[in-house]
C-alpha cells in the first residue's frame, strides 16, 4: 500500500460527534482513530469502574459506536480507539453488542490490555511528591502507564476491526496502523519519529484545523461552526499531507499545524514517547493546495526505557460558592463578599489545606488586574480545597449566606461540593509492563 489514510475521529472525551461521522461516510478512510483520554479522565474512569465493575470505559462510547460503525464497516475502515479508559474488555464487549444489534455480524473487536499498573507501582517515586506511591495508602485510585504500540500492532495483525485500549501515549494511535500497514521496524527511528509527528498533529482533532486556534481579527477562521476534522495521507517514509473534507468549515495551514506541532511539547528535538524519541527540529511545512498541507522533516531516537504513569489518587474535598453583582460600584461589593466569605471560614483554620477567592471577569484568570473598578457585573467566587466534606459544605453556605449577610444585590448563588481526585505521574520500566490482546468476533444471535 503506498500512502495510508488516517482521519482524526475525536481529541478529548467530550469532542463533537458530527465530524467524525462524516469522516466516516466520506473520508475515504483505512482508519479512523479517537483520541479521548487526559490525564485526570483515566483516574475518573477507574473510580467509576470501582462503583461499577462492569463500566470504567468512556461514557460517550455507545453513542459513538453506533454512529459511526456502519459507515466504518461498510467502507472497510478500521478503528482504532483509547475509549477503553479503565475496561477495555467492557469496551469491547459493549462494541460487540452494539455491532450485533446494528447486524454487522463478522466484525472482529480487539481488547488490548497491560496498561493499569495498579498492582506493581508501589515502590516508585512520585515525581511531584517525591514520596513513594505507597504512602498514599488507601487513597490511590488508580495507576496506569502510558503505553506504546505493540498491543495495538498485535491487534491489527490478528485481524482487529476495532481496536479498543486504555491508557496509551496519545501518538500511539497514529503510529500503531502505520507500523502495520508498512511493516517498520521497530528501530527505524526515523520513520517512526515521523509517525509519531503526524500522530502529534492528528490527535487534538480540530485544533489543526482551526478550532482553539481562532481569534477574531487576530487569527479569523472561517466557517468554524461547521469545522472539520482533519485527516492524513502518509507515505511509507512517514511523509503526510495534513488536510479535510471539503465543504467542511475551519481551515488548514502553515500557522495552523506550527501551533499544533508545538502545542504540549517541552523539546521539540526530544519528544519522549514510549517506542521512540521523537525529534519535531528539522519539520518542515509546506502549502500544496488550500487546506492541504504537507509535512516531512522529522526524525527519532530509541526510547528510554521508561514508561510514564498517570497516578489518581483522593485529595480532600473541594467546597465552591458563586453570587454575581452588577452595575454602580459592584467590584467593590464583590471584594467586600470575598472579605466576608474569608473571615467567617477563618475559625475553620487548618480543616481548608489552600482557599482562593476571585471576582470572574476582573481577576479570576489575570490578578495583575486587581484593583479595577470598570467592570460593569462581576462572578464572584470562593473555593477551598478542605479536610473532610462537611467543611466543604461551609464554604459553599457562607457563600449562599451572602444573599442576606452580605452586600447589596447579590444574586444568582451557586454552588457545590466534590471529592477531590488529583493526579501525579512517576516512571515504570518499559519491560515491567505486558501488553494482552482479547478478540471478540460479532456473530448472529440465534433465537
Amino acid at each position: 500500500m503506498s500512502t495510508i489514510r488516517i482521519g482524526a475521529g475525536a481529541g478529548f472525551q467530550g469532542d463533537r460527534l458530527a465530524p467524525a461521522l462524516d469522516l466516516a461516510e466520506r473520508g475515504g478512510l483505512d482508519y479512523l482513530v479517537f483520541e479521548c483520554l487526559g490525564e485526570r479522565t483515566i483516574a475518573l474512569a477507574q473510580q467509576a469502574r470501582l462503583n461499577d465493575p462492569a463500566g470504567g470505559y468512556d461514557p460517550l462510547l455507545e453513542r459513538r459506536m453506533r454512529a459511526v460503525l456502519p459507515a466504518c464497516a461498510r467502507n472497510g475502515t478500521r478503528i482504532v480507539t483509547n475509549m477503553g479508559a479503565a475496561n477495555p474488555r467492557g469496551a469491547a464487549r459493549e462494541t460487540a453488542r452494539i455491532a450485533r444489534e446494528l447486524g454487522l455480524t463478522g466484525l472482529k473487536i480487539a481488547a488490548v490490555t497491560g496498561d493499569d499498573v495498579l498492582d506493581r507501582i508501589g515502590s516508585f517515586i512520585l515525581d511531584e511528591t517525591g514520596e513513594p506511591t505507597s504512602m498514599l495508602g488507601d487513597r490511590l485510585v488508580s495507576a496506569n502507564a502510558y503505553v506504546g504500540i505493540d498491543g495495538l500492532v498485535s491487534a491489527l495483525a490478528a485481524g482487529a476491526d476495532v481496536v479498543i485500549c486504555g491508557r496509551a501515549s496519545d501518538p500511539t494511535l497514529f503510529l500503531a496502523p502505520l507500523v502495520h500497514e508498512f511493516g517498520w521496524a521497530r528501530d527505524d527511528w526515523a520513520r517512526l519519529g515521523r509517525g509519531v509527528l503526524v500522530g502529534h498533529l492528528l490527535e487534538c482533532a480540530a485544533q489543526i484545523t482551526g478550532g482553539y486556534f481562532a481569534d477574531p481579527g487576530v487569527k479569523d477562521v472561517p466557517d468554524l461552526a461547521t469545522v472539520g476534522h482533519p485527516l492524513a495521507d502518509v507515505d511509507a517514509d512517514g511523509n503526510a499531507t495534513i488536510s479535510k473534507l471539503t465543504g467542511t468549515g475551519g481551515c488548514i495551514t502553515r500557522a495552523t499545524c506550527i501551533e499544533q506541532l508545538l502545542y504540549e511539547i517541552h523539546d521539540p528535538a526530544q519528544y519522549l514517547q514510549p517506542d521512540v524519541v521523537a525529534d519535531f527540529s528539522g519539520v518542515d511545512f509546506t502549502e500544496v493546495a488550500p487546506d492541504r498541507i504537507a509535512v516531512c522533516g522529522a526524525s527519532g531516537s530509541p526510547a528510554t526505557g521508561h514508561l510514564k504513569v498517570s497516578v489518581g489518587y483522593y485529595d480532600g474535598w473541594i467546597g465552591e460558592g458563586q453570587i454575581s453583582y452588577a452595575g454602580a460600584n459592584c467590584v467593590a461589593r464583590g471584594e467586600l463578599a470575598l472579605d466576608l466569605v474569608r473571615a467567617r471560614l477563618a475559625p475553620l483554620g487548618a480543616e481548608l489545606h489552600e482557599q482562593r477567592g476571585e471576582l470572574i471577569g476582573v481577576n479570576s484568570v489575570w490578578h495583575g488586574a486587581r484593583g479595577s473598578t470598570t467592570a460593569p457585573e462581576v462572578r464572584m467566587r470562593y473555593a477551598a480545597r478542605c479536610v473532610s466534606a462537611e467543611a466543604a459544605r461551609r464554604v459553599q453556605e457562607e457563600v449562599e449566606g451572602l444573599y442576606l449577610a452580605g452586600p447589596a444585590g447579590g444574586g444568582g448563588a451557586t454552588g457545590g461540593v466534590r471529592e477531590v481526585l488529583a493526579i501525579a505521574s512517576t516512571l515504570i520500566p518499559a519491560s515491567a509492563v505486558d501488553a494482552g490482546v482479547e478478540l471478540l468476533e460479532v456473530h448472529r444471535e440465534i433465537a
